[in-house]
């Protein structure tokens, strides 16, 4: 999803920090970024709820946190996203009837380890892995650091086969689909998470499609890692800028209400109508003061949305983080706020690329299990191979902050039709993807297979929301029904 909030840090903690040369100069910003620990939960830490701090952080403390990110292996997070829902009439999952039994039985069947809140289970974690909720009861799996896509592509068919053995005994089944092609905001439940019970009132004073995209949306998403602060810019940079041209490939949602929505990623397009103060563009990224400071200085000027504090979501929406670290939040007076509570507020930062303690590339809609395996192997192509890096950043390199923009407003209707310069965004996704292959297949990992999908997509101009679009009409006599039979798991 959007927030990504119940996904675990699971790449921040998982090597060596890099070299002196990389990471701050200040011991104490560097103890205190150590502090926050990874987590397999969407809570805060357990020291969040037990202490409060008694010294006010820095700015220092909060840049030497994403620095500590740096570090020399590069590993790969997947996480996805999808609807459940009862076989027996197309309906969302409920609570109690539902979502709990299917957490429960992979506690009890799987030896997952329960994540509860105010005494309801929310989620699981296992072996770096977590089962957590969004705010519609959409499942979502956050992987474990991995090695290579053949371990991603493990990890997601051993959690696909334990939900699917769960759900059909109880009645429910998961469709991969980016955008809820049949239900209002008003048919989807609310999960008991207190975050999310604060977002819902806050959302609508923000913009117009907010509950959308906390209900009835669903995302693919890759976490990967930086070596240093100019390893972290240049892919930042790189991947902001194709990020719609994921989008256009990936564009998996052209459904709402029972009906073609005149969108081909309905899910990308809520995000233009979100919440200002935490979506868009970041043209600033491409200006050449940008690093972990600059971030860091984007992420306190967004308004936040909660403190948790002995198991408890207090809410603060729209309250300032400045003031919190100087000890003048209304709600907290004289309390500062801890490295947890950073930590939690950076993920309410909703760009296109988000950067923690790794970088989220957040452009892709949810899909069939070939697309969640494709996601993390066309930007582990670009990414982690340093020729393929070079030529992506060529790619790019004389796009204007206009065109940019347009890019990121216009694939969300026209996909890989949409028109660029004398082209379309399907000459881009052509060379996109041949540049990651050849990356893949100089990884020497023997991935590349994983992204010829993409290409066969990339060549025709076929995504998979045009195929659904061309099924609609010629195949499923516009019964949206059909959706469920060709797209779920």
């Amino acid at each position: 999803m959007r927030s990504h909030a119940t996904a675990p840090a699971r790449l921040s903690a998982r090597g060596a920090l890099g070299s002196s040369g990389q990471l701050s100069k200040t011991r104490a910003a560097t103890r205190n970024a150590r502090r926050a620990v990874t987590r397999a939960a969407g809570a805060p830490a357990a020291s969040a709820e037990k202490r409060t701090a008694t010294n006010a952080l820095t700015k220092k403390d909060l840049v030497a946190y994403l620095e500590s990110g740096c570090k020399p292996k590069s590993q790969i997070g997947t996480e996805h996203e999808k609807f459940g829902y009862q076989l027996a009439n197309l309906r969302p999952m409920e609570y109690d009837a539902h979502v709990a039994k299917l957490l429960h039985a992979l506690v009890d069947r799987f030896d997952w380890e329960p994540i509860t809140e105010s005494g309801n289970i929310i989620g699981c974690k296992l072996n770096g892995q977590s089962v957590t909720l969004e705010p519609g009861g959409q499942f979502e799996l956050s992987g474990a650091p991995l090695a290579n896509l053949h371990q991603t592509c493990a990890e997601v068919h051993s959690h696909l086969y334990q939900v699917k053995t769960v759900a059909k005994e109880i009645g429910v089944s998961f469709l991969g689909l980016g955008f809820q092609p049949k239900w209002s905001v008003a048919d989807t439940p609310v999960m008991p998470k207190g975050r999310y019970k604060i977002m819902k009132e806050y959302m609508p004073k923000r913009g117009n499609k907010g509950l959308d995209m906390m209900f009835r949306t669903c995302t693919i998403q890759v976490n990967l890692d930086f070596e240093s602060e100019e390893d972290m810019v240049r892919k930042f940079r790189t991947s902001l800028a194709l990020q719609p041209i994921a989008t256009a490939l990936f564009a998996n949602s052209p459904f709402c209400d029972g009906k073609p929505s005149g969108q081909k990623s309905l899910r990308s397009d809520v995000w233009t109508d979100t919440d200002p103060d935490r979506t868009g563009s970041l043209q600033w990224v491409f200006e050449d003061d940008f690093g972990f400071d600059r971030y860091a200085e984007y992420v306190l000027d967004v308004p936040m949305y909660f403190v948790y504090r002995d198991g408890v979501y207090h809410d603060v929406t729209g309250e300032s983080f400045r003031a919190f670290m100087r000890g003048e939040l209304p709600q907290f007076p004289g309390e500062y706020p801890t490295l947890d509570d950073w930590e939690q507020h950076l993920t309410t930062c909703f760009p296109e690329v988000r950067l923690k303690r790794y970088m989220e590339m957040r452009g892709a809609d949810g899909g069939p299990w070939g697309n969640i395996c494709a996601l993390p192997a066309v930007w582990v192509g670009l990414l982690y191979d340093e020729t393929a890096l070079a030529n992506a950043e060529a790619l790019v390199a004389d796009w204007t902050p206009e065109e940019r923009e347009y890019l990121r407003v216009a694939v969300t209707k026209d996909g890989l039709q949409t028109k660029f310069r004398d082209g379309t965004v399907q000459d881009i996704a052509v060379e996109m993807v041949r540049i990651s292959k050849e990356g893949l297949t100089r990884r020497g990992c023997n991935e590349e297979n994983f992204v010829d999908g993409l290409m066969e997509m990339a060549t025709s101009g076929q995504t998979q929301a045009d195929k659904l679009l061309d099924a609609y009409v010629n195949k499923w006599g516009m019964d949206i029904d059909r959706v469920y039979n060709e797209l779920s798991y």
